[in-house]
């Protein structure tokens, strides 16, 4: 699109300044990339390693309260500069800091905001603002919905730029990350998005002129080529993982789409009994299959029927187990830690090694290695929350083998998104203090909140995992007060859960 000149606004940016690839973290997925790049450390130091929190075996969607390091925006506040941030995931509820804030995914459809009342502004002095699109768009509306979606950002973002007046201000687009997810391989809808990103910046600098513009991305995106993986397929079959059917056993971590009734259906109870004689959902749906039968029961079957019969890992009774597919690793049930620990701290290094060189040797059908690493957590992260991390961190090879947390009858299949993230985003950056003459390098995502905060002539915190990218003066970091959490409500989560579900980021029991 650059080439064709569809982008001229990031076209100028990245040809104005410098720009190159920017090395995403582990895990590349939005929940943890954003925060590691907001605070310029890594997950080890804020606390967020997925889209969900866990407490033993229970668990909870993400937000701002978990991480647990300053913002970019938070330290400019100590240095009595006041900032704008615009739909940036996993910032709300929001801390007090001089400025304003609209969270963005993973924040309800009515967020907290910072001050309070902004949102009720927004709406009055722009019409509309809504953080995702409605559930039943379709085709070309939703493409619509896009469009919308990405104007009401840059609207938002100028109207709050002219009402505080800040030193700082960070615009975040959803879009060009959903329309992949959702509609990888309709090219109107990926251009119509861009552009429309395009539009939106060139209408925000115009109005805002600022000295110095960064454009990250938390992560790539692209086609996964490979096969699923099914590691608690895997980890069942070489007895890792304990599963079990119906009721009793901890539910998947996937389990957000009910059908609104608590109360369990007649339907419901015939296919739980079904699952005590060891007819579990996967084995039903290949009979069906078979008998032609499956689309029909599809359409008259709920979710919540269906998961009923769902073969799932036993949490408190397995030795290890992926809990979620985005955490891009493996958990040990170790004894003292988990409620239900089954390995005891002596026996967890031997099992960790057994689990890795396990890991290791798995095999695609082709014969290729599933992974291109498996190694412990703290060659990967380190910090106050490592005990939080998976004990065990994998890397899909070449981030082509999707990776899944479900269980299926094979360890393999085709893959569940034909689009996913890849480890690889961009930067760029131009104008008042940056070089374009001087090496970019390889910069990570890390380097990013260093980088913003020496443009504008602030120490970074000496926290930071990151530095200040050459082409921009490095400012000495210093020693910030700690972070001090405080205490805010968590946002209401069920909808958002609903929705990072239908994005495939969440397994459900397919």
């Amino acid at each position: 699109m650059l080439d064709e000149g569809r982008l001229p606004t990031l076209a100028s940016l990245f040809e104005g300044g410098v720009s190159g690839d920017l090395d995403s973290q582990i895990p590349p997925w939005t929940p943890s990339a954003w925060p590691s790049l907001y605070t310029g450390v890594n997950p080890g130091k804020h606390g967020v390693y997925d889209f969900l929190r866990f407490d033993g075996y229970d668990w909870g969607l993400v937000d701002r309260t978990d991480v647990r390091e300053h913002a970019i925006w938070e330290l400019l506040d100590q240095r009595g500069l006041t900032s704008v941030v615009v739909n940036v995931p996993v910032t709300g509820p929001p801390r007090p800091f001089d400025g304003a804030l609209v969270p963005g995914y993973v924040s309800p459809e009515e967020p907290t905001c910072h001050p309070e009342g902004l949102l009720d502004d927004l709406r009055d002095a722009l019409g509309e603002y809504a953080i995702y699109a409605p559930a039943h768009a379709k085709g070309d509306e939703k493409i619509e919905w896009y469009e919308r979606l990405t104007e009401m950002r840059g609207a938002a973002f100028r109207h709050l730029a002219r009402k505080y007046d800040p030193h700082f201000g960070f615009l975040q687009f959803q879009q060009t990350d959903t329309v992949f997810h959702e509609q990888p391989e309709n090219d109107e809808a990926v251009r119509r998005v861009f552009e429309a990103v395009d539009d939106e910046i060139a209408r925000t600098l115009d109005e805002c002129d600022p000295d110095t513009v960064i454009v990250a991305s938390d992560h790539g995106i692209g086609p996964y080529a490979g096969p699923e993986f099914r590691v608690n397929t895997f980890l069942d079959e070489e007895s890792f993982v304990q599963t079990t059917t119906g009721e009793g056993g901890m539910p998947t971590w996937g389990e957000l789409a009910r059908d609104g009734n608590d109360s369990p259906s007649l339907t419901r109870r015939i296919v739980q009994g079904a699952s005590a004689l060891g007819f579990t959902s996967q084995r039903i749906g290949r009979i069906l299959g078979a008998l032609r039968l499956d689309g029909f029961v599809l359409d008259h079957v709920s979710k919540e029927t269906v998961h009923a019969a769902t073969e799932r890992v036993d949490f408190p009774v397995s030795t290890a187990y992926m809990r979620s597919r985005t955490e891009l690793g493996v958990r040990i049930n170790k004894a003292g830690r988990e409620p239900n620990g089954v390995v005891s701290p002596s026996e967890y290094p031997s099992v960790r090694d057994d689990l890795i060189a396990a890991l290791e040797a798995v095999r695609t059908p082709d014969g290729e290695p599933v992974f291109s690493a498996v190694v412990p957590r703290e060659e990967v992260y380190h910090g106050p929350y490592l005990e939080e991390a998976p004990d065990i961190v994998v890397l899909p090879a070449e981030f082509d083998v999707y990776l899944s947390a479900s269980l299926r009858d094979e360890q393999f299949g085709p893959p569940s998104e034909p689009w996913n993230h890849k480890p690889t985003g961009i930067v760029s950056m131009t104008g008042t203090g940056v070089d374009p003459d001087a090496p970019l390098g390889r910069p990570h995502l890390f380097d990013v909140a260093p980088t913003v905060l020496s443009a504008m002539g602030v120490p970074p915190s000496d926290r930071m995992d990151g530095e200040t990218l050459e082409p921009v003066s490095s400012v000495p970091p210093i020693e910030y007060a700690p972070f001090s959490a405080r205490d805010i409500d968590r946002a209401d989560t069920e909808e958002v859960r609903a929705r990072l579900s239908g994005l495939g980021y969440l397994e459900g029991d397919r």
